[in-house]
């Protein structure tokens, strides 16, 4: 049986209603999902160090009474995130390391990652961030002054990145006055967003949001986030169609992850699908070891895969496999 989103108010977008009405209670999950009550007491011991949260569009995706759903896994809590795993660290990629100003990342020759928010649309389990400090480290706060300050005084400086959290779960009006301040730095080109919404939530692609993401001189690049085919929506077609429509180049980036995708069907069938959407697939990261996530390592099997891969579709479909570490000048690509 399909899951029914609830009936909301018209007051509100209907993004931002869908937003508001995601299932945060595990035990709802289950139950909507017809799974073994059985797994709620660890779901609920891991729900209460990272919380569960995902839109109801999203779980429609599920196949009811099947535990080992691929996009279930990358939402359900479990026991396994509780178990404390060596070398897995709360800061796997160094974001701390490179903060400069309150929220602004500086890792990479020009370019600078803003963390604008630290609310997401969905609670993927396995997310680098799960332990970031957001309340200290939000370029937003003050209204992105220091953010902007810092960008303008750096003329090497030719894209900006807005992340989070996931950026687009602030409003347009927000967004449209950061994209106008950043516009009118000149030494500024790309405009870069990286978001799940558009795969977890479509209807956030709305006519509000894609003229002020295509109102400026900026290039404006959206870097989506799906993991599985059946994450592809009818719906996230529809809203990839809106966005290509206006000039938005998309780009897709996936984690490898046990029991999720690490399949080399599911893998050629994710490119392929995201292809025919207008989606370029872009990177396929090796997990990032933070704590909580050891469960999904499948870096064994990346090795096995990638030729795989290469010997199943043309070269601009297959994403480049990397990894990032702390203190590198770009992501590591993996020879394999």
């Amino acid at each position: 049986m399909p899951v029914q989103l609830h009936a909301t108010s018209s007051a509100r977008p209907r993004w931002q209603q869908e937003l508001a009405d995601a299932i945060r209670d595990p035990a709802e999950l289950l139950s909507l999902l017809e799974l073994d009550p059985a797994l709620l007491p660890a779901a609920q011991a891991a729900a209460a160090q990272f919380p569960l949260r995902v839109p109801r569009g999203f779980v429609a995706r599920m196949r009811p009474g099947d535990p080992h759903d691929p996009l279930l896994r990358q939402v359900l809590p479990l026991a396994d995130e509780l178990r404390p795993a060596q070398d897995y660290l709360v800061d796997p990629v160094g974001d701390l390391e490179a903060m400069r100003a309150g929220g602004v990342l500086h890792k990479y020759h020009g370019r600078v990652l803003l963390v604008i928010t630290g609310a997401c649309a969905i609670h993927c389990r396995y997310c680098f961030r799960r332990h970031f400090p957001y309340a200290e480290a939000n370029a937003a706060a003050g209204g992105f002054a220091a953010a902007l300050d810092y960008i303008r005084a750096r003329p090497d400086i030719s894209e900006v990145i807005l992340s989070g959290g996931d950026p687009l779960v602030l409003n347009d009006r927000r967004l449209s006055e950061l994209a106008r301040q950043l516009a009118a730095i000149p030494h500024l080109r790309r405009l870069r967003i990286h978001s799940r919404l558009p795969i977890v939530l479509p209807s956030r692609i709305d006519a509000d949001l894609l003229d002020w993401l295509t109102g400026t001189r900026l290039q404006p690049v959206l870097v989506v986030h799906a993991n599985h085919p059946r994450e592809l929506s009818d719906e996230v077609a529809a809203a990839a169609a809106r966005l290509r429509e206006r000039g938005v180049t998309l780009l897709n980036q996936a984690v490898l992850l046990a029991g999720v995708n690490d399949d080399a069907e599911v893998l050629v069938e994710l490119s392929e699908r995201l292809f025919a959407l207008g989606i370029l697939p872009y990177y396929l990261h090796a997990l990032d070891r933070v704590q909580g996530a050891s469960h999904f390592n499948s870096d064994q099997a990346l090795r096995s895969l990638l030729p795989k891969l290469r010997a199943r579709l043309p070269g601009y479909l297959v994403p480049r496999a990397v990894r990032e570490e702390p203190g590198r000048a770009s992501k590591t690509p993996l020879p394999y």
